[in-house]
């Protein structure tokens, strides 16, 4: 049984003192495949140190986060493009446009997010998307800069209309820990999805799911959410981990 995370961030400072057990962690719970998304450069020397000693478990993404869009996001973008030159990259994110924090800066978050989604197309990779406050502002982009090569709409937490949208698009649904959530609404609807549009995620370490909330959020976690859709979709433990990685390695082809 392997179970793939297809979102974490376990190249952050709040893992900086026990990494390993961490990442050791997640092997005992048979969470064997973790895939990094890139917030800014800031992070880059953190990613690739990781991915070099867990070479045959970690894979990297390259991207500008939204929340880092800045005055010098071209910079920015400039360094994702670099990235890509030199090194084994699996998807271009995560990218796209954050309202929750700042809404002054939507029309960089949208360029960023369209520069990147070209990146994307002419290398041929899928994108990871992050998407809070945004859903109307970030399926209009989508719909005029469509991702040629899918990708994942990460930590979805919408409605069945949107996902239904999402879908269509050729994208996959991140689900983690807030399918665990008392109010999170998505597992009333979820089993009207059918799974093969599913990966599984946690967002280290952030959303740890219920009883975990609160917590520092890791990989091993990924358990957790897979046994909420255990109960949502009435399959074993054993077929949630088959299907979703399965899914997995259709969106990054590895």
């Amino acid at each position: 049984m392997v179970f793939t995370d297809t979102h974490t961030h376990l190249y952050l400072d709040e893992f900086s003192n026990d990494i390993d057990i961490v990442i050791e962690n997640a092997f005992f719970n048979n969470v064997k495949r973790l895939f990094f998304p890139a917030i800014n450069s800031k992070y880059s020397s953190s990613m690739f140190n990781l991915q070099k000693k867990y070479p045959e478990n970690i894979f990297l993404m390259s991207g500008l986060h939204p929340c880092y869009v800045g005055k010098d996001f071209s910079d920015e973008i400039s360094l994702v493009q670099n990235i890509l030159k030199n090194n084994h990259i699996v998807a271009i994110g995560e990218i796209g446009i954050d309202l929750y924090w700042d809404k002054s800066n939507l029309s960089m978050q949208t360029k960023a997010f369209e520069m990147q989604i070209e990146i994307a197309n002419n290398n041929h990779l899928p994108i990871v998307i992050h998407c809070r406050e945004s859903f109307d502002e970030i399926y209009n982009v989508l719909i005029n800069n469509k991702p040629l090569n899918g990708g994942v709409f990460h930590c979805f937490s919408g409605d069945l209309e949107q996902a239904n949208k999402i879908i269509e698009l050729d994208m996959k649904l991140g689900i983690g820990g807030v399918v665990t959530f008392k109010n999170g609404k998505i597992d009333k609807f979820l089993n009207q999805i059918d799974i093969k549009n599913i990966v599984l995620e946690t967002d280290s370490p952030y959303l740890s799911p219920a009883p975990l909330r609160g917590k520092r959020n890791q990989s091993a976690n990924i358990k957790i959410i897979a046994e909420k859709l255990c109960d949502i979709y009435n399959l074993s433990l054993n077929e949630i981990a088959k299907i979703t990685t399965h899914n997995s390695k259709e969106v990054f082809k590895v």
